[in-house]
């Protein structure tokens, strides 16, 4: 090397050092922008894929309505499945959870598909259940197999789990900005964790816009009127969040206790799905609709369209927990939204205001009571409805928040802040303490 290339080369290094001591959150921002980019590609076609199966999914159903009949029959199959090869990756959402608490073992690869075939297959014979669990499994599962290759520390592997859960909701709903809060505060009751800040965004943004890149659309909601901010709407407000909070509250409950039920009742799991299935086929033919299978959204559109009835909400909560108690797959967030919006819209009844705007405030309010994410909702409502009803979402989200106790759908929370001074010592404990 000539004389002038190594003052070329010792200039070039000045220069770089004095540049990353100037912004030294550079090479953090490049680093994770890089990771997220990855995790954003991954979380992204994942989730367009698995919409546009579930898309198929629903549709055959419903014209061939004979495939409810074998609900019992894919029960066994999810069961059979899980008890012989997925024990390890049974607990879901809550596996995900407990790894940014305390990290432990990389998450099994095996993880995502079983998850979308589970999912797949509820759907196709007729459970009610959602998406949101299988997108954030999807997206976990992959992206944790990135730890040993880019050779990432504990801390850094909980960064990258909650980027993962940023990506697979923000991807699978197309919230983006409601992902990426919703992965920093899923995990820990009343709080937030800010060194994942950029990278939860930057997944979560750059997932959703891979899932539109593979020409995926989302389901668009419509509120026709908005009230003035005034004293009487929003004490009308306050008291739908507390209906919305005891709503979340008593759905909480109700599937952990059903789950415990199957258990006690039926010792051998693949049986439970196959009883589950056998009552939910029941019910159906029964019945003679499929209103209450599914993912539900027609009749959530059709809450922001007129008043329903207020038995709607009720029935979406009994198919939706023998589903997932049995031992079916799925989320349980798109029932939470068909439980809150067709509250919501029934709840006109009683309060004046608006059907859609209750429906809108009952679609995100019992999602935040149920998984304690209050600011993610709030966040999703605006993304959904509009900033025009952000005030009223907002209410509805912190008062359901906080009349639904330290209850959540997800047992594998911890409580960071307690909601009030009753639990000020029970700070670090899970969710499944208080079950």
């Amino acid at each position: 090397m000539s004389k002038h290339q190594r003052t070329i080369s010792k200039t070039a290094i000045f220069y770089t050092h004095f540049f990353f001591r100037k912004f030294p959150a550079l090479p953090y921002i490049l680093k994770w922008l890089f990771i997220s980019i990855i995790i954003g590609g991954l979380a992204g076609t994942a989730s367009a894929g698995f919409l546009q199966s579930l898309e198929w999914a629903t549709q055959f159903r419903e014209t061939h309505l004979w495939l409810i009949a074998l609900l019992p029959v894919g029960g066994f199959l999810i069961g059979i499945l899980y008890y012989h090869w997925g024990k390890d990756v049974e607990a879901g959402n809550n596996l995900l959870i407990g790894n940014i608490l305390d990290p432990k073992e990389i998450i099994p690869f095996k993880m995502a598909p079983f998850v979308y075939i589970g999912t797949i297959v509820t759907h196709f014979f007729g459970g009610s259940a959602g998406r949101e669990g299988t997108a954030l499994q999807m997206a976990g599962a992959m992206v944790d197999q990135l730890s040993r290759p880019f050779k990432l520390d504990q801390k850094e592997r909980k960064i990258l789990l909650i980027a993962s859960i940023a990506a697979g909701f923000g991807s699978v709903f197309g919230t983006p900005l409601a992902g990426a809060v919703f992965g920093l505060e899923v995990f820990l009751i009343g709080r937030i964790r800010y060194n994942a800040l950029f990278p939860a965004f930057a997944s979560a943004i750059l997932a959703d816009w891979v899932t539109r890149l593979w020409n995926v659309r989302h389901t668009h909601y419509h509120i026709d009127l908005i009230p003035p901010t005034d004293f009487l709407p929003i004490l009308y407000s306050v008291l739908a969040g507390v209906i919305f909070g005891l709503c979340a509250a008593t759905f909480s409950r109700l599937i952990h206790w059903a789950g415990s039920f199957f258990k006690s009742k039926i010792k051998y799991p693949p049986l439970r799905p196959v009883a589950g299935g056998i009552i939910l086929a029941l019910a159906v033919f029964a019945m003679g609709t499929t209103r209450y299978i599914g993912l539900g959204v027609p009749v959530i559109v059709e809450s922001f369209e007129k008043q329903l009835p207020l038995h709607d909400f009720v029935l979406k909560m009994i198919f939706t927990i023998v589903t997932l108690s049995a031992g079916f797959k799925g989320g349980e967030v798109t029932p939470l939204f068909f439980i809150g919006a067709t509250l919501g819209s029934a709840l006109s009844i009683f309060i004046p205001l608006p059907f859609g705007l209750l429906a809108g405030m009952g679609f995100v309010a019992v999602f935040a009571g149920a998984t304690n994410t209050p600011l993610a909702c709030m966040l999703m409502g605006i993304e959904l409805f509009g900033a025009e009803c952000g005030v009223y979402i907002a209410i509805a989200c912190v008062v359901s928040y906080l009349f639904s106790g330290h209850n959540s759908i997800y047992t594998g929370q911890h409580i960071g802040e307690a909601k009030n001074r009753r639990y000020e010592n029970q700070q670090n404990k899970s969710i499944s303490d208080f079950l």
